[in-house]
């Protein structure tokens, strides 16, 4: 038996048999072609090209079936970097001027492209898996090779892979196709978002294991914990079925709790709201028993779209979840990435600290035609609901207030042509800094709510990149440091009147859930595949019983000593309800 540790994307737990893909790891020599046979080369390619694209549409419009547009948009976006008149231009002159063999000429200018996303923003250094893949189909098509696709899988099976590419994955047939684990691949990339869309328990960045894995064998995949067991012993995979049976009952319990609030056993209700990044998820929220949407993240509309969003895009995607939410709160945060997403696929550059650097409100700030755009579709969407604009990484009461003043000016060009909109929209901010914690008392007088975002939080605090791996394990919610910070924080809400949520990964876990009430929070924002347990663990508790919790957790100046009291107190207080 191998137990091996990768990154989960998508949870749940699946048994079964492995499908080992093959690498198709394509060597390509620097070959050149005789000039006489220049033309001919150049019409392969274009063809290449034409069959890609074709290829590309086809993978668009299974997913736009299944789960919708923003979810098909990233196969537009490839579709317009296959397209990208530079990228075109260099392949053309790589094969009339210097006589290179196409797929030389592909494989080169690719890559390169490729690796200058990687050297980019984390957000945006995904979209160098959409190259790979983009050179991947190209050098099949050139070279004449068809790859049995995903989707003609007639048996149940667990896909293990060097990498899936977004197209790959576009394939996968979900009735037959259990779960999948990849050697590469990172949290944010497309193929981890259409994973999670499909449901399907998926671990990426394991690391070279096809090795020891042959087709037909038993495999775990474990989207929970991030973990894939290789020739599993009876043993494991017996107490993985007995659990997997335990979670199925948990499930059909929690699903019982859809109607009824998230309360405490002392009578406080806890306002429990879902994040999603797509119009459909709102359905996954409501189906679940939310409250709201506490976090509308809007940089899919980027990351998948050939150009920028216009307002029609984003109007036509905010009111979607607003129609679905009826008269529940939807919280929409403004962009927040970094410039680089804004660049095409063509001019790319390089920033230093991209953390540190142009992104989030900083960017809108910079570019405000795409911030007023924005704007003013949210505005639009707010005649039709309860919508609350969210401001990210707000560090000084500067940035606030220019923010609302260009939110204050678009209001009144929208008043001016007559555009519906609600005018006393309520306005937040996103704390994510150690400074916006030491300015807060401040800041909340020009607010009318807050959300902490604990995965920026502890990154800044702790001054850790995480996604770094050789620094991952300091990248910790226990840290007394960051826990001091949420009681600071929440403290000066709760003494201003001010609403706070919590929306990063801390507020879908149960681990946490005790610590974050008895520290004063009353308004959860989590990922829809978390709502029903974290309301069972809303349920199981009083607010007196969390504040001392909370209280013990303070005195504490050390993350094992939290996180094993922290674990210890989940498994007394919750195990009966939760397992």
């Amino acid at each position: 038996m191998l137990k091996l540790q990768g990154i989960a994307v998508s949870a749940g737990v699946t048994i079964g048999e492995a499908l080992v893909l093959d690498s198709e790891g394509f060597r390509i020599p620097r070959r050149f072609v005789e000039r006489s046979a220049v033309d001919t080369e150049l019409a392969r390619l274009a063809q290449a090209v034409a069959e890609t694209a074709r290829e590309l549409e086809r993978n668009r419009d299974r997913i736009r079936d299944e789960l919708g547009d923003q979810y098909a948009a990233i196969f537009d976006a490839q579709r317009a970097m296959l397209h990208d008149e530079k990228l075109q231009q260099e392949l053309t002159s790589a094969v009339r001027d210097r006589n290179w063999w196409p797929e030389y000429a592909v494989s080169r200018t690719l890559r390169r492209y490729a690796k200058v996303f990687q050297s980019l923003d984390n957000h945006i250094a995904h979209r160098a898996h959409d190259i790979y893949d983009i050179e991947k189909s190209l050098l099949r098509n050139l070279l004449g090779q068809r790859r049995e696709t995903l989707a003609a899988i007639s048996q149940p099976v667990i896909v293990l892979a060097h990498n899936l590419t977004p197209s790959e994955t576009a394939t996968l047939d979900r009735r037959f196709v259990q779960g999948f684990a990849t050697e590469l691949g990172g949290p944010g990339s497309h193929t981890a978002i259409v994973a999670e869309g499909f449901e399907i328990p998926a671990v990426v960045g394991v690391g070279p294991f096809l090795a020891d894995v042959s087709g037909g064998e038993p495999v775990i995949v474990d989207g929970n914990q991030g973990l894939v067991i290789l020739q599993p012993d009876e043993e494991t995979i017996a107490r993985y079925r007995q659990e997997a049976e335990a979670a199925r009952t948990v499930a059909a319990r929690l699903d019982r709790l859809r109607d009824v609030p998230a309360e405490t056993t002392d009578g406080v209700r806890i306002l429990l709201t879902g994040n999603i990044e797509f119009p459909t998820e709102a359905d996954q929220c409501l189906s679940r028993g939310c409250d709201g949407i506490g976090l509308y993240r809007t940089e899919f509309l980027y990351l998948t779209s050939p150009q920028e969003p216009s307002e029609e895009d984003h109007f036509e995607a905010y009111s979607a979840v607003v129609r679905a939410m009826g008269s529940r709160p939807v919280t929409i945060r403004t962009l927040d990435l970094g410039a680089d997403k804004l660049l095409t696929v063509s001019t790319p550059e390089e920033e230093r600290n991209p953390c540190l650097g142009l992104r989030s409100i900083r960017l809108s700030l910079r570019q405000l035609p795409i911030f007023r755009t924005q704007l003013r579709a949210i505005l639009r969407a707010s005649a039709l609901g309860d919508v609350r604009v969210m401001f990210p990484l707000i560090s000084t009461i500067a940035e606030l207030r220019q923010a609302r003043l260009v939110l204050a000016d678009v209001m009144e060009d929208l008043a001016e042509h007559g555009i519906a909109f609600n005018p006393k929209m309520p306005v937040g901010m996103m704390v994510e800094t150690p400074a916006a914690v030491m300015m807060l008392d401040a800041l909340v007088k020009e607010v009318d709510f807050v959300s902490i975002g604990t995965n920026d939080l502890i990154q800044y605090t702790l001054a850790v990149d995480r996604g770094n791996k050789d620094v991952a394990d300091l990248y910790n919610a226990c840290d007394p440091a960051v826990v001091r910070l949420l009681r600071r924080s929440l403290d000066v809400a709760n003494e201003a009147g001010v609403p706070a949520n919590v929306c990063g990964q801390m507020s879908g876990s149960v681990m946490y859930t005790q610590l974050l009430l008895g520290l004063g929070l009353r308004q959860l924002s989590v990922p829809p595949s978390a709502i029903p347990e974290v309301k069972q663990a809303c349920r199981s508790v009083s607010v007196a019983e969390c504040r001392v919790i909370a209280d013990k957790v303070l005195a504490m100046d050390g993350v094992r000593e939290v996180k094993a009291y922290l674990r210890d107190q989940v498994r007394r207080r919750l195990a009966e309800t939760l397992a």
